[in-house]
Parts: structure tokens; C-alpha cells; sequence
């Protein structure tokens, strides 16, 4: 229950609507579990407050026969609040499609929406939605994976019970040779090279393969989940932010395996270069309508930067006419109702083009989303500012993790932390920050020294009672403008700038940790997984303003782009040293495909070309 504190005279008027909103509608937690295979008896749950409707949808004996989805009319509200209105939904067989659009506006609310069948999905489409962690159990990493083609699965058990039988009759014998063309037809005899391919290009060793599920943590048991999907192939794939539960090698591994995928894909990620590379479509959300591009993100952003402009043009040319209509004489009202009529001539003049005419509204203003924002100039320090000198470190009864590393960061310095799973890149970043002490060896820190961090638990290091309005005021001692300022540049809604931070989004809160980190004014920023709570926008602003900061940077990433646009020289964690890697980032991520085995379906990757030539 919020306690709605007194913000007459702190909020806007529009604001106080936002704030209005958010309070009366109830929280519908998106990464609530589901099952893995949706079917009509396991829907995503979450739904309930939902109120869905959808136009005519074709005849129905070509539903049944398609592959594709059409959908015409849909709306979806939750109390009153449109996500979606008279929006149209086009998905075509075989195409991948990248869901992008900015936080909170209904992208997951589409996917658990095509996953519980509730639109009217043709019934031999099979979809699954990889959006929740395998059970924890007994089985393997590799059984589970197996298990997960149920067919398959039927047809192994049913043939070990038919050669168990003392006496085979005929019958026996010809439904053995039946299962055994079927499972000749469906290559289940390589079906374990597979498993074992997809498990080790998403970071699980041979022995990790062969452990139960059971003693992994539930992030790792995310990764088996989206291992059994993309083994199982289904017709219709989901995926909501894949990217956030890997690392950057498996991020690699996956881009360059999606490109392969021969089904439809549906996928909401906020990491450009992955869009990029892996998307032969874009579907953007906007306004609660649906408009489809063709071509990967970075053409298709660019397209859409056009569009906003042309309409705002066309909004400029629209209260042109209305304010000389005022000025005629006409009231505001009078001069509305022209303006619709003149709008509604020059849409008439199309109308033979269109299926379907709306009814006629006023241009509304084009919202503009800007998040931009710069870190403090920095100390004038002199070497050394921060060196690691035959570091060793080891946890208590474990083997070591570092030995005799010799590292060092200036003011500037741009360097990612790159390296599979396990080899110690977070322990690596607590060394740097302090968190945590060397087994042996020496951290030597200019004493002027400010070293800022930021990760995806930032902010539940604050006073979760206060607002993020009273935290920046407690913490750095400024006014109340100033604090509303710099949460409104890291793209913080000004509604919530009051509402207590235990009762923010994720996304929220990672804004709040953001603002926290500017405000520090630090000499140094140490960044681990960064991305994962923001969208796209706030990454291209971090970029950015990395870009303009005087300090050094030190990132652990899987966002290929960000890695890319602040020209970080790669350090690898391998056999308990950090070394400068020697090549770039398409360098890099050939030489790990090539370790895996894999055919590079693009080398260099689209990420390049678009990060090079610029938005």
C-alpha cells in the first residue's frame, strides 16, 4: 500500500495524473513465473487484470492452415489504461522480429498475451515463451535439456518398454520399426550432440552439463531454460530481454546462433547490437499502436528519428492554423473543430487507399524521451591512481582465482573485463572497489581517489524509506531542484521522483543508482552489467557520457555496443591472470566462436558498421 505524500506544490499537474495512475493501478510483476510450454491449462499468469479485445480475423479454415498471425483491432487495457488500441499485429512465418519501445509501455504484456493463446493464434502454430527457470530437480543440465522434446522423449520410452517384453510379436516388432522411422525422421540420434552444443555455447562445461539442476543458482537454471527452447525449435519463439541473464561469450554465441534460426522469432531486448545482428524485422511500439520495418535496429532507428521529426512538423503546421484561426476571432474550441476539419479532408483524399478509416483527432504533440546526462569534471590526480601489483586471490577452500596480477587504471583509461562464467570478473571489480581484500599482493589507490560504481543491485543499497528525491538531498546536501533535475536527466519520470524507492520498478531504481552515481562526481566508475535495467535510449546516454568523462572506466558487459562506442581496450580473465587482450572486439569474438566450434555467420558483426557510422 503507498502512502501518497504531499505534493501539491512539488509535481506538475501532469505529474500528479502520472502519479494518480500509477497508484490506482495494480502492479503486474513481468518477470512473474510462467511455464515454459504455454498451453491453454498453463497460461502466463499475470493476465488477470487485463481486458483484451480484437477485430475480425479472416476466415477460419485458413486460420487453421496458416502460419502466420493477423490480428486486426486488438486493444488491451489493465483499469481503463490502453497498452494497446486498435493496433494491428502482424507476425509473417520464418521472419525475426525485435519488439523494441520504451519501458513500461506493454512489450512483455504482448508476449504473455501470444503465449496464453488469449488472441486468437492459429491452432497449429505451437509457441513457446522462454520466460521462466527450469525446476530445480534431480535431473541433469543435459537431461533436462533432452527431456524438453517431449515427442522425443514418448518414443524412447515406449520403445525401451516394447524391447522389454520376454516375447515380440508381430505387433511389437512393426510398432519398434515405426518408432524407429519416426525417430530417424526427427534426427534423434543426434539430438545429444545438440544439447551438448547449445548448453556449451550458452557457458555450461562438460561437468556442469552433467550436474543437477538442482545445485545451479536460478540464473544459471534460466540459461537451461532457454537451452530446452531452442533445442525443442518451436514454431513461434519468445524471448523477453534474453541477453540480461548471459554473459558477453554467451551473448556471442547466441547472436551468431539465432542468425541460423530458420522459425519465427519474437524478441524484446534492449541490446542494439544483438537486434542488429540477429532481427530481419523491427516492431515498434509507439502510441499503442504497432508500425513494422524492415532492416535491423540501427536502419530502422534512424528512420524513426525522421519520422519524429515530420511529425512534428506536421503538429507545428496543425497549431499554426489554429492559433491564426484564434487570432481571426474564432475561439479555441471553434478553431479545434476547423483544424479537425481540414485534417479530415486531407485524410479523405487517401481513404480509397485504406481498409479501414479512424475517426479523426487533433495531432497530439510528439512526446519527446531524452535522457542525457554528464559526469562532474574530475581531480587532477597524478599516477599512480589505482594499480594492482602480484595480486593473488582465493576464497576461503577454494582454488585460486588470481595469481601474481599486475593491472593498472588511469584517468584515461577505457577497459572491459571480458571472460566466460566463473573465472572471477565481479570478484575482479570488488578487488578494484575495496569491497574485498587480495589474498596476497598489493593495491596501491591515489589518496585523493573517488571510485564510483554501478551495477543492477545499486540501489538496494539506499534507505529503500526514502524518496529519490530524499536520498540525493541526504546524500549529497542539494536543493530540492537541483535533485529533480538530475533524476530527470537519467530519464527518471518526474511522478515518481517521490514515491519511496522500495516501491519502484527495477528500471527505476537502476535510474535512481544512475543519478546517485553522477552525483558522487567520481574520478573513477567501475560498471558491472550496467544495461540490464535500462533501455535503449539510457544506454546510448551512458555511452555517451562515458565518452565525455575525464576519468577512467573499468566495465564488465555482455552489451556489445556499449563496449564498441566507448572504444574499451578488451582485458581477458583466463588462467588466473588479466591480460590486455591482442585485437579488437570482432578479434575477439571470432576467436571464441571458433573455440565452439561454430560457423560465424557475420564477422565483422552489423554492431560495428552501426556503431562506426553513428545514429
Amino acid at each position: 500500500m503507498f502512502i501518497l505524500p504531499r505534493l501539491d506544490k512539488m509535481l506538475s499537474i501532469e505529474e500528479k495524473t502520472s502519479l494518480e495512475n500509477f497508484l490506482s493501478t495494480p502492479y503486474v510483476n513481468n518477470s512473474d513465473p510462467s511455464p515454459e510450454k504455454q498451453s491453454s491449462e498453463e497460461a502466463p499468469r499475470g493476465l488477470e487484470n487485463f481486458s483484451l479485445t480484437a477485430g475480425h480475423q479472416g476466415r477460419s479454415d485458413l486460420l487453421e492452415a496458416s502460419q502466420d498471425i493477423k490480428i486486426e483491432g486488438l486493444s488491451i487495457s489493465v483499469h481503463g489504461t490502453f497498452l494497446f488500441k486498435n493496433a494491428d499485429l502482424k507476425i509473417s512465418n520464418g521472419r525475426r522480429y525485435g519488439l523494441v519501445g520504451p519501458n513500461g509501455i506493454g512489450k512483455s504484456t504482448l508476449l504473455k498475451h501470444i503465449a496464453s493463446r488469449s488472441l486468437n493464434i492459429p491452432p497449429n502454430i505451437d509457441i513457446l515463451f522462454c520466460e521462466q527457470e527450469v525446476r530445480a530437480d534431480e535431473a541433469s543440465a543435459l537431461n533436462s535439456v533432452l527431456s524438453s522434446d517431449k515427442k522425443r522423449s514418448q518414443l524412447i520410452e515406449e520403445e525401451e518398454v516394447l524391447l522389454s517384453e520376454p516375447d515380440q510379436t508381430q505387433e511389437n516388432i512393426d510398432r519398434l520399426n515405426q518408432i524407429y522411422e519416426q525417430l530417424d525422421a526427427m534426427k534423434a540420434d543426434a539430438a545429444e550432440a545438440k544439447a551438448c552444443q547449445i548448453l556449451s555455447g550458452l557457458g555450461f562445461d562438460q561437468a556442469m552439463q552433467h550436474r543437477l539442476t538442482k545445485n545451479f543458482s536460478g540464473r544459471w537454471r534460466m540459461r537451461i531454460s532457454l537451452a530446452r527452447a531452442l533445442f525443442i525449435e518451436p514454431t513461434l519463439l519468445l524471448l523477453d530481454e534474453p541477453t540480461n541473464h548471459l554473459d558477453l561469450n554467451a551473448v556471442i554465441w547466441l547472436d551468431n546462433y539465432l542468425q541460423k534460426w530458420k522459425k519465427t522469432l519474437l524478441v524484446v531486448s534492449h541490446d542494439q547490437s544483438f537486434l542488429d545482428n540477429v532481427c530481419t524485422d523491427i516492431i515498434h511500439l509507439d502510441n499503442q499502436k504497432l508500425y513494422y520495418y524492415r532492416g535491423n535496429y540501427s536502419k530502422v532507428k534512424k528512420m524513426l528519428t525522421q519520422k519524429k521529426c515530420e511529425e512534428q512538423k506536421e503538429y507545428e503546421k496543425q497549431e499554426k492554423k489554429i492559433n491564426e484561426m484564434k487570432s481571426t476571432g474564432k475561439s479555441g474550441r471553434r478553431a479545434q473543430e476547423k483544424s479537425k476539419e481540414l485534417l479530415s479532408r486531407e485524410q479523405e483524399k487517401d481513404a480509397k487507399k485504406k481498409e479501414k478509416q479512424e475517426p479523426v483527432e487533433l495531432l497530439k504533440k510528439p512526446k519527446d524521451y531524452v535522457v542525457k546526462f554528464k559526469f562532474p569534471k574530475t581531480h587532477n590526480l597524478s599516477p599512480p591512481v589505482l594499480v594492482l601489483k602480484n595480486v593473488t586471490f582465493k576464497y576461503p577452500g577454494q582454488e585460486y582465482l588470481f595469481k601474481e596480477v599486475n593491472f593498472g587504471v588511469d584517468m584515461k583509461s577505457r577497459i572491459a573485463i571480458v571472460g566466460p562464467n566463473g573465472v572471477g570478473k565481479s570478484t575482479f571489480l570488488k578487488i578494484l572497489l575495496g569491497d574485498i581484500q587480495p589474498t596476497g599482493g598489493e593495491v596501491m589507490r591515489n589518496s585523493f581517489l573517488k571510485i564510483g560504481r554501478f551495477d543492477q543491485h545499486s540501489a538496494d543499497q539506499f534507505d529503500v524509506n526514502l524518496s529519490p528525491v530524499a536520498h540525493l538531498r541526504t546524500m549529497y546536501n542539494l536543493d530540492y531542484q537541483e535533485c529533480r533535475k538530475r533524476l530527470g536527466s537519467v530519464g527518471l519520470p518526474g511522478f515518481v521522483h517521490e514515491i519511496k524507492i522500495e516501491n519502484l520498478s527495477g528500471g527505476q531504481k537502476a535510474r535512481v543508482a544512475l543519478s546517485d552515481l553522477v552525483s558522487k562526481a567520481p574520478d573513477i566508475i567501475v560498471l558491472d552489467e550496467p544495461t540490464n535495467n535500462l533501455d535503449i535510449e539510457s544506454i546510448d546516454a551512458l555511452a555517451e557520457a562515458m565518452n565525455s568523462f575525464e576519468g577512467g572506466v573499468v566495465i564488465v558487459s555482455h552489451d556489445e555496443r556499449l563496449i564498441r562506442e566507448t572504444d574499451c581496450q578488451l582485458y581477458v580473465i583466463e588462467n588466473q591472470k588479466v591480460a590486455a587482450f591482442n585485437g579488437d572486439f570482432d578479434d575477439y569474438r571470432a576467436e571464441l566462436l571458433n573455440f565452439l566450434g561454430e560457423e560465424i555467420v557475420q564477422n565483422p558483426s552489423v554492431a560495428a558498421s552501426s556503431a562506426t557510422a553513428g545514429d
